[in-house]
């Protein structure tokens, strides 16, 4: 038996190389050297990335996803009752698309086959649909194609999955940080299933952290780190479970142990990450602290605390995108139609976070913040559809006028829609009389504008409609 070695394992696919010669064999996975007894290569975590090593091998081992993986929950019930579907993974970075596409895989016993978005074209396809019919013939073994960055794939290379996947030829499983309705074609979205996945929460990182931890105390090396580090850690990694890793090991990697152990602080990790003014306490007050002061200052038109809480923000190392978000929303919130101007102004800000990125945009999102703060202020719009929510949540699916409703059939038109529809354009002003809500809410009213900017110069139509409902 000498010369006979592992040298590969896809899925459950393993392949021996028996002399120089190459033979394949469909069985369960066996993650080894067959020669090698150490349950563990002591000299990967010299070699591969810890997020590589860490990486989850089982359902129950992947955190923050519970409500696909968890007991009885759609994932794990797919695959318990063996009828897994074509399905997109729509999450943020280091959310777990890729882990549990790879679970999935040897969940089912499937060979798993990785295709990249960014390099791979039309040729590959084909040669993937080749193997995986052979592999289907010869070996009764269904094939999981994982596409990560499927939103990358244009129309075309997008089209030449779908035959493939009508005839069962193999299983898609795609992975995107973009919506799907956006950049998945609506034929390939009708063909598969769209799971969410969600950031990690703070309790999920801190379990991937604390796994970790416990990675380096089996290779001998002892970590104690901070309680205001953890939280300073975590915030940094901003949901992702790749990022905390990363800088773990990066951290772990440039700090000299003291007393045979790696003592990590918050000043450590501004030392290790040049990540500035970490200020964050063991529960992440002062995160919220902070964008509770700069939202307020916004709001009551203080345009000097505005610019203070914002730079300290953005010097602690908040995601400037985060900060852009809220922007748009005090727009808004606060704002609204007083000067609808502030709305467009906040979303280019946030737009050119998104293009061009720090520290460039830092004096972007001042002068958005700054413009809002001077910009005179409504709540109107806010007010408005609250009210309305409310209404919609208290009276369920209340009927759509009849004069209202479409009617593109003769039927339909028969039995009264659109009947006595006063169509604006040929009225004087392009101003008609008729009423536009279901009867209950009739006369109610949700906006009601101020005086204040544009509100107060061009609300003429909102006030002759608010005396006509009085």
């Amino acid at each position: 038996m000498v010369g006979l070695r592992l040298y590969e394992v896809h899925g459950c696919n393993l392949k021996l190389s028996i002399f120089g010669f190459y033979l394949d064999l469909c069985c369960i996975v066996v993650g080894m050297d067959l020669f090698d007894q150490s349950s563990e290569n002591t000299t990967e975590i010299h070699h591969r990335p810890l997020a590589d090593i860490l990486r989850p091998t089982s359902l129950k081992e992947v955190v923050g996803q519970e409500h696909l993986v968890g007991e009885n929950r759609v994932i794990s019930a797919l695959l318990s009752n063996n009828s897994l579907p074509s399905i997109i993974l729509w999450g943020p970075p280091g959310s777990g698309k890729t882990t549990m596409a790879r679970i999935i895989a040897q969940t089912s016993h499937s060979y798993f086959c990785e295709f990249s978005a960014v390099t791979s074209g039309i040729s590959d396809i084909k040669k993937v649909v080749a193997e995986s019919k052979d592999r289907q013939k010869l070996y009764q073994q269904k094939t999981i194609v994982f596409i990560d960055e499927i939103h990358r794939f244009n129309k075309a290379q997008q089209d030449a999955f779908l035959p493939h996947i009508e005839s069962g030829t193999f299983t898609l499983i795609g992975a995107t940080t973009e919506n799907p309705s956006f950049s998945i074609v609506s034929a390939l979205l009708s063909r598969s299933r769209v799971f969410v996945l969600d950031p990690l929460g703070e309790h999920d990182l801190e379990q991937v952290l604390q796994r970790a931890i416990a990675y380096y105390a089996k290779h001998a090396i002892k970590i104690s780190i901070e309680k205001d580090a953890v939280m300073a850690l975590i915030r940094y990694s901003d949901g992702d479970a790749r990022r905390l890793l990363t800088s773990l090991e990066s951290i772990v990697g440039s700090t000299t142990p003291i007393n045979d152990e790696v003592q990590i602080s918050v000043s450590t990790l501004k030392e290790a990450l040049q990540y500035k003014h970490l200020h964050y306490d063991t529960n992440g007050e002062e995160h919220y602290n902070l964008i509770s002061a700069l939202h307020k200052s916004v709001r009551d038109s203080d345009s000097q605390a505005t610019v203070y809480w914002l730079v300290r923000m953005l010097e602690a190392g908040e995601d400037p995108m985060y900060v852009a978000r809220r922007l748009v929303r005090m727009a808004s919130e606060d704002i609204g139609l007083a000067d609808p101007q502030a709305l467009i102004v906040a979303i280019s800000a946030m737009q050119s976070v998104e293009k061009i990125g720090m520290p460039e945009s830092a004096v972007i999102l001042a002068e958005a913040a700054i413009y809002l703060a001077l910009a005179p202020k409504s709540n109107s719009v806010y007010i408005a559809y609250g009210q309305a929510k409310k209404d919609v949540e208290e009276k369920a699916n209340l009927p759509v006028p009849l004069h209202l409703r479409n009617a593109p059939t003769n039927f339909m038109k028969s039995i009264g829609y659109g009947k006595g529809y006063k169509y604006a354009h040929d009225a004087k002003d392009a101003k008609v009389d008729q009423e536009h809500l279901p009867e209950p809410l009739r006369d109610r009213v949700y906006y009601q504008p101020t005086n204040r900017g544009w509100e107060g110069q061009k609300d003429s139509n909102i006030k002759d409609e608010l005396k006509t409902r009085k």
